[in-house]
């Protein structure tokens, strides 16, 4: 039977897609390893103290945000003009190099300068989204979203528990470990990930009234829809940054949960996340649409965090995870809504400007929730509500429903 153009292209369209979720994979794996104990490497670094070790984690994370609030839009206005491919790569190097300097970390001023390391590189998210976009039909995108979110729940299963085992017998050993899955990842990226944003389509020189974060948001004003559904990516990310501000500090002093036994809570988190992402999206979407989609999501995500905040036991918290991972949907059905609306010669300056959103996200909810956290297990609390995080995080998300039950419209595809 002859190979045709179309079943080439289809071949070409799925062995790229494959090489960007491996990408993304080894991405995430060397951030999961760390997740089980950066908060512990902190809380070492002030004396074994809970609560400011709570609130230096939320500094960290702040200013981790802030850098990349601004170097997002930056790394998509650079795809836009030289293409995905050298992004991803340069992003895949500094992260190795971050890696290092945590591992070297002798102070917390020290650890303070790897991150903003991290903060630069570490936006290849922004990319990865755009190369999405520049391989898949606007019909097929939510599933191909939905499959970089499985890589996301996969790298969550694999990385904390290898990060757990390893943090038991030294809390510098996975920092080590994950700076040589990141260079492994820019090995990779040299030898095998394929451009995919043609020549012909990118723009003709690097914009940089779109490469600044404030430059990059009036940018999504040109979209109307594209600017509602944006307000609900931050309000989702303000949300979610719950989890990497409080979890691993909050499981340990309200369940008595040591490194080991959080790396395997978050793994099962993983495991929901991969069944939502490859197993649910691109089954769900098509039979019930993204709009429907995106706010049944969000309202499982409310109940989930909602569940979790008055968790009093640890087996109450796990019944949480399998509700709340179905807020998982609603990420790919947004992300499908808005790259229908633009064309591939913005569609890096749009996902930098939707990251920068996260980053803005990033530099109030860290310093939110664990601030939150922190006051209300702290001698100077009204109530001893060490929940209070998640209960806030579930009110956010009800306001992100909100708003998406008004902009989330079935889209005219952009020509």
């Amino acid at each position: 039977m002859p190979v045709t153009q179309e079943t080439q292209a289809v071949s070409g369209r799925r062995a790229a897609l494959i090489f960007i979720f491996i990408t993304v994979l080894i991405d995430i794996l060397s951030f999961g390893v760390i997740i089980p104990v950066l908060p512990g490497l902190v809380r070492e670094f002030v004396g074994g103290d809970f609560a400011e070790a709570a609130w230096w984690v939320g500094i960290f994370g702040t200013l981790f945000a802030a850098i990349q609030f601004v170097c997002s839009p930056i790394q998509g206005a650079l795809s836009d003009r030289f293409g995905r491919r050298p992004v991803i790569l340069l992003s895949c190097f500094g992260l190795g190099v971050d890696f290092i300097l945590i591992a070297l970390a002798q102070s917390l001023p020290w650890l303070l300068i790897a991150r903003i390391f991290s903060g630069v590189f570490s936006a290849s998210f922004t990319t990865a989204n755009a190369y999405i976009a520049d391989i898949t039909p606007p019909d097929q995108r939510a599933k191909a979203f939905g499959m970089i979110g499985a890589a996301f729940g996969l790298g969550f299963i694999i990385g904390p528990v290898i990060g757990g085992q390893l943090g038991a017998i030294d809390l510098r050993l996975p920092f080590w470990f994950a700076a040589g899955l990141a260079l492994l990842n820019f090995l990779y990226g040299w030898f095998v990930l394929p451009e995919s944003l043609p020549k012909e389509k990118r723009t003709p020189k690097f914009d940089w009234s779109h490469a600044n974060p404030i430059g990059s948001l009036f940018l999504l004003k040109r979209y109307p829809q594209v600017f509602g559904l944006a307000a609900v990516v931050l309000i989702a990310n303000l949300a979610h940054y719950v989890y990497p501000s409080v979890f691993v500090l909050f499981a340990e002093y309200q369940y008595r949960w040591n490194e080991r036994q959080v790396a395997w809570v978050l793994a099962l988190v993983g495991v929901f996340s991969v069944i939502v992402q490859a197993g649910l999206v691109g089954k769900v979407v098509p039979k019930f649409g993204e709009r429907r989609t995106l706010l049944f999501g969000l309202a499982c995500g409310v109940v989930g965090f909602f569940i979790y905040g008055l968790a009093d036991v640890g087996w109450i918290f796990l019944i949480g995870l399998p509700i709340s991972a179905l807020w998982g949907l609603a990420g790919p059905a947004t992300q499908a809504l808005i790259t229908r609306q633009v064309g591939a010669d913005v569609q890096g300056r749009i996902q930098g400007a939707l990251m920068s959103l996260v980053s803005l996200a990033g530099i109030f909810g860290p310093l939110m929730f664990a601030g939150t956290f922190g006051w209300f297990i702290g001698d100077s609390a009204p109530a001893h509500v060490p929940g209070a995080p998640w209960i806030l995080a579930s009110v956010l998300l009800f306001v992100g429903w909100l708003v998406a039950w008004r902009f989330a419209r079935a889209p005219a595809p952009h020509h």
